[in-house]
C-alpha cells in the first residue's frame, strides 16, 4: 500500500484536491469530507488505469510530514 500526499484547497465554490505525485489526479467537492472521499476514489482509479496500461504507479515522493502548532 502506498500513501500519497493530497493537497486540499478552499475554492470560491467549495474545495479542490490534487495529488502532486499523480499528475492529472484531481477532485472537487462542496465539503472537505466530500472532497477527500472523491480524491480517494480518483487515486484508486488513476492507479488502476496506470496498471492496466502496464505502468507501475510512482512511489510517493513524501519524505516527512511536519506538524506546526
Amino acid at each position: 500500500m502506498k500513501k500519497y500526499v493530497v493537497v486540499i484547497e478552499r475554492t470560491d465554490t467549495g474545495f479542490s484536491a490534487y495529488v502532486p505525485d499523480l499528475p492529472g489526479c484531481v477532485a472537487a467537492g462542496d465539503t472537505i469530507d466530500e472532497t477527500e472521499n472523491l480524491i480517494r476514489g480518483a487515486i484508486e482509479m488513476h492507479v488502476r488505469g496506470l496498471r492496466e496500461d502496464g505502468i507501475e504507479a510512482p512511489d510517493p515522493s513524501i519524505i516527512r510530514e511536519i506538524e506546526v502548532a
